[in-house]
């Protein structure tokens, strides 16, 4: 049996002065989110940890946008440790990881360069990653990047808790996965098509204005 993991980091920001010559990224990871859906994309289980950054400070930016406090990550595994957590919970057959966007599989290799963490199974899946963020645009015949709320809204998704939570933010692109695989012709909210369909508006309108003029509860349904 195949499995799909589709996973979700939170970052928080690295100080320019306590970055290394080893770890000279601008980011570190402090919660890792995941679900697990079978070969006929049911969910099947969660993963969720607090990750204790190594050189990263939460600010009060970082604690507004996720939720996440100092008090959360203090005591919570280091990224060695959660990733080992991670891995030995995933299934020991096939399994695939996925995501939105490229940014938490580069993330990973990142920490587990810079941080000489050796995680094979982790290592192993590294190198086969789905990149939701990618099959959308593909489906959508359009090039550039859409953000996952954005995505949920066109495909008439009603997300499920907050906005960079990583669980949530894991189980809302599940949702969207699931879509991806099952509908060989991507059916979209009505009225975003009309939105996105009328002359009179850029084809890149802001997230407001969606918010602002959808009505998500006929769309979600």
């Amino acid at each position: 049996m195949k499995y799909h993991v589709v996973v979700d980091l939170e970052m928080c920001k690295i100080p320019k002065g306590l970055r290394t010559k080893e770890y000279h990224w601008s980011e570190e990871t402090i919660q890792i989110g995941a679900v697990l859906m079978d070969e006929n994309y049911e969910f099947v289980d969660k993963f969720n940890t607090y990750v204790s950054p190594r050189m990263g400070k939460l600010d009060s930016f970082i604690t507004r946008l996720t939720g996440i406090n100092v008090g959360d990550v203090i005591n919570a595994p280091d990224m060695e440790e959660a990733l080992k957590r991670f891995t030995d919970w995933m299934p020991k057959e096939d399994v695939e990881i996925v995501s939105w966007s490229d940014n938490d599989q580069r993330q990973i290799q990142r920490e587990m360069e810079g941080k000489h963490i050796d995680n094979s199974r982790m290592a192993e899946l590294l190198e086969n990653w789905n990149d939701c963020q990618v099959t959308f645009g593909v489906k959508m015949n359009n090039n550039r990047r859409y953000s996952l709320s954005e995505a949920l809204i066109a495909t008439g998704i009603y997300p499920e808790g907050k906005e960079h939570d990583g669980y949530y933010d894991a189980y809302n692109t599940a949702l969207l996965f699931r879509k991806l695989e099952l509908e060989e012709e991507l059916q979209l909210c009505e009225e975003y098509k009309t939105a996105r369909s009328d002359e009179k508006k850029e084809l890149t309108f802001s997230l407001g204005d969606l918010f602002k003029n959808l009505d998500l509860q006929l769309c979600a349904g």
